[in-house]
């Protein structure tokens, strides 16, 4: 009996993870004959789970929606209060908890009864959540149970995509893995057309149904994601590309430099290497003298005489400031008494 409970068990986590599961691969996961797997789908009906069946060669078997909650998971009340919590989690983009709550949501959205998914619908419609600015690109919690989910059944997905000038292109990938920052969401994929990896937001993610076909997963093209999207969309998406040294602790760095403004690699106790990306050298003065740390500039060269002509700047704004009201510069920085001749000296 105990050896039958686990095997349900397991069956039914099966059936979570994955859309649609043929007969003989799941006797071989579970390893038992098609027979038994028949008679425990059985089983799984008469405990209330809404396990689906297709026959044919390319039939199997799916979990459904049903008409109430399946026992020995959540009453409506809690169902309710997960889903809602989840959609939370998920679109606000918790650190440590996001794509958990995207696969979580997924799991339950696929069994939850129509009555009870209205109510979170609603619930969500006429909430108004108060959040901060950098949330005003936050993402529709469907598109990302709806991406979790092609990624978990490795289906070719289409979707519409609109670049940072806000022009659309028609995308075909095969997607890969969700990353998710404290402040915006990714999805790794192979881009069919253009024959290669791509990361693409997913705030600008609108996907056009129907999805399909399936295809066999490809190698990561990192074994560290989160590091190849932070590289991504902090370096390598910028025309100018640096090297820094911080005058600090890996630790301390990683509280004001986010993974989406650059990566950091601890060096020693008291300092670690950051790599970044801007628009433009200019720009990267300004980026990297905000952070608030002392620095070194490991590379590109062109970055220090950048920084020694802004240094410069910011010296005659100094000295600009601090003449007297009224009394004009020369461009060499010197004072000149108003109607003195330029070149005079003093009597």
């Amino acid at each position: 009996m105990l050896e039958t409970s686990a095997r349900l068990l397991k069956l039914l986590s099966l059936l979570q993870a994955h859309r649609e599961w043929s007969g003989p691969d799941l006797a071989n996961r579970l390893g038992v004959t098609p027979r038994t797997v028949r008679r425990d789908i059985d089983r799984l009906r008469e405990l209330g789970y809404p396990v689906n069946a297709s026959p044919g060669t390319g039939g199997g078997y799916q979990l459904g929606v049903g008409a109430e909650m399946p026992p020995l998971l959540l009453d409506d009340e809690e169902a309710v209060a997960v889903a809602v919590g989840l959609r939370t989690a998920a679109g606000q983009g918790i650190e440590g908890i996001g794509e958990t709550s995207v696969r979580a949501l997924a799991k339950l959205e696929q069994v939850l009864p129509n009555r009870l998914r209205r109510r979170v619908s609603t619930l969500n419609a006429f909430t108004v959540p108060m959040l901060r600015s950098a949330q005003a690109s936050a993402v529709d919690p469907s598109v990302l149970t709806e991406l979790a989910g092609v990624c978990r059944d490795a289906e070719r997905l289409r979707f519409e995509y609109r670049d940072h000038g806000g022009s659309a292109t028609r995308r075909t990938v095969e997607p890969h893995r969700l990353v998710c920052t404290e402040r915006r969401w990714y999805l790794v994929a192979w881009d069919v057309d253009r024959d290669d990896w791509r990361t693409f937001r997913v705030d600008r993610i609108t996907p056009k149904p129907p999805h399909g076909p399936r295809f066999e997963p490809r190698a990561a093209p990192a074994e560290d994601l989160a590091a190849y999207v932070s590289k991504g969309v902090s370096t390598r998406a910028y025309d100018a590309q640096a090297t820094i040294r911080l005058h600090t602790s890996v630790q301390e760095a990683e509280q004001r430099i986010s993974p989406s403004a650059g990566t950091l690699t601890a060096e020693t106790e008291s300092t670690c290497v950051l790599r970044t990306g801007a628009g433009s050298l200019d720009v990267m003065v300004i980026h990297v003298m905000l952070m608030g740390y002392e620095f070194e500039v490991l590379e590109p060269a062109e970055l220090t005489e950048h920084i020694r002509r802004s240094r410069d700047r910011l010296s005659r704004a100094l000295e600009r400031g601090s003449s007297p009201a009224g009394t004009p510069r020369t461009p060499d920085g010197a004072d000149r008494t108003p109607g003195t001749p330029s070149g005079s000296g003093a009597a």
